[in-house]
């Protein structure tokens, strides 16, 4: 009655565009292509594949549109959907140095950027403006000097601060080895993996997941190499791959 097989899934996915050191994220190509790609082969059984956005590589000025999708996301789900299934945000993101693909098992609440973000963004602590006066007169025509510098330095914080301290890890409810293990019977060098940087992939996961577990549904983070490293044509197959796995997984368990 209804927990013998997978039931429906609404998957949406995002990518993000360019950023700092690398000018063509194959992640934006990625999403742009999907709706279209999987059109031609075909969606697999029970997968709604809901929307395909590419974000912005931005931490805090780019939480608007994260938050938009997150919040239609259940909205569809709620209202739209007779059969509500499982929804799941399905997030990629580039790591320039990987020559595999990486399932993020996790996401941690620190945001140590290394460079301000596509938006000029970049966590620290405020800004701590010292102004200092000084005059004197020395005859009626004394000049007023005003010096003033502020200095602000980079900082691991938190990425939600109520959430407590930087260590505090938030981690995906998908079954991320049973995933790894079905696509590497397909060929794919693929790896779980239990760090997603301190970047802006990080900073989204972590938000996402937050969200995901406050409102039921699924959060998973997959991390790419460039094209250069894996080719496009195989990198789409993976992400076809991919969705045919979370398809076929039992929800209901």
């Amino acid at each position: 009655m209804g927990s013998e097989g997978p039931s429906g899934v609404t998957v949406h996915v995002t990518g993000f565009k360019k950023f700092h050191g690398v000018a063509e994220n194959p992640t934006e190509k990625i999403v742009r292509n999907l709706q279209s790609f999987m059109e031609k082969r075909g969606l697999p059984k029970g997968l709604t594949l809901g929307s395909c956005t590419v974000l912005e590589t931005a931490g805090q000025g780019g939480l608007a549109p994260l938050h938009d999708l997150l919040e239609s996301a259940i909205v569809d789900r709620d209202y739209e959907l007779s059969d509500k299934g499982q929804v799941i945000m399905l997030h990629f993101g580039v790591n320039s140095g990987t020559t595999r693909f990486a399932l993020e098992k996790q996401a941690v609440n620190e945001a140590t950027f290394r460079c301000p973000d596509e938006l000029g963004w970049k966590p620290q602590v405020s800004s701590l403006s010292f102004i200092f006066l000084i005059s004197h007169i020395y005859t009626k025509t004394l000049p007023f000097l005003s010096v003033c510098f502020s200095c602000s330095t980079s900082q691991r914080v938190p990425i939600v601060s109520s959430d407590g301290s930087i260590s505090h890890t938030r981690k995906t409810s998908v079954p991320v080895d049973e995933v790894n293990k079905s696509l590497r019977e397909m060929g794919y060098d693929v790896a779980p993996s239990d760090d997603a940087g301190r970047f802006v992939c990080n900073y989204v996961y972590y938000q996402s997941l937050r969200f995901a577990e406050q409102h039921g549904i699924k959060s998973l983070f997959v991390h790419f190499p460039l094209f250069t490293t894996i080719n496009e044509e195989v990198q789409m197959s993976f992400v076809a791959s991919l969705l045919g796995v979370l398809a076929s997984l039992n929800w209901a368990k």
